[in-house]
């Protein structure tokens, strides 16, 4: 079976495609997998390491033809705010979080979460529900998630008492989420 080892970000290619893989946000961080085409190509992504593909990226197949990378449309909920205050105050609570949240010119999109919706709307933002591709913010770490060192918490300088992460009985980890938070003080995230 044929390779795709390379990606070509967004607008960094123009040549024609000779497929197309549909993909949602899970199925677009991946090392290897399997994949087939929209037109039947089969292939296996395989790549040196994980990388979160955004939808209009190109796979790079061994002889040179690419496949476009098209985000799938997903259940999610875009989060309506009464002014861009509002709007940052409600990012932060995502934020605090951890949850992938994709930030629009006049809102912030999640997954669906019924949990999580509440919490949005009793911070008096709007909530509606559509079905789009989601595409979120990647983060300023290695890996598409502020957490991604090989042990989360050994960081240079964590200081357990200089400030409140706001971790409580209400803090949520979604799948992306891979560490232990214990709740019974408050702690900080130093990156330096």
């Amino acid at each position: 079976m044929i390779r795709a080892t390379q990606v070509k970000g967004q607008h960094r290619w123009s040549e024609t495609p000779a497929d197309t893989v549909v993909l949602d946000f899970d199925d677009r961080h991946r090392r290897r997998m399997a994949m087939t085409g929209t037109r039947g190509l089969e292939f296996l992504l395989d790549l040196e390491n994980a990388v979160a593909l955004r939808g209009g990226d190109a796979l790079v197949l061994e002889d040179g033809r690419l496949v476009e990378v098209v985000a799938a449309p997903e259940p999610l909920i875009e989060i309506r705010c009464n002014d861009p205050l509002h709007l940052v105050r409600v990012g932060w609570h995502l934020g605090n979080r951890h949850l992938p949240t994709q930030i629009m010119a006049k809102g912030l999109r999640i997954r669906r979460d019924h949990v999580i919706e509440a919490m949005v709307k009793g911070l008096g933002a709007r909530v509606i529900e559509i079905e789009a591709p989601f595409d979120p913010e990647g983060g300023a770490y290695a890996g598409g998630h502020a957490h991604a060192e090989a042990d989360p918490h050994a960081h240079a300088a964590h200081d357990h008492a200089s400030h409140d992460h706001g971790h409580r009985g209400d803090h949520v980890h979604d799948e992306h989420c891979d560490h232990d938070h214990h709740h019974g003080h408050s702690h900080a995230h130093d990156h330096k």
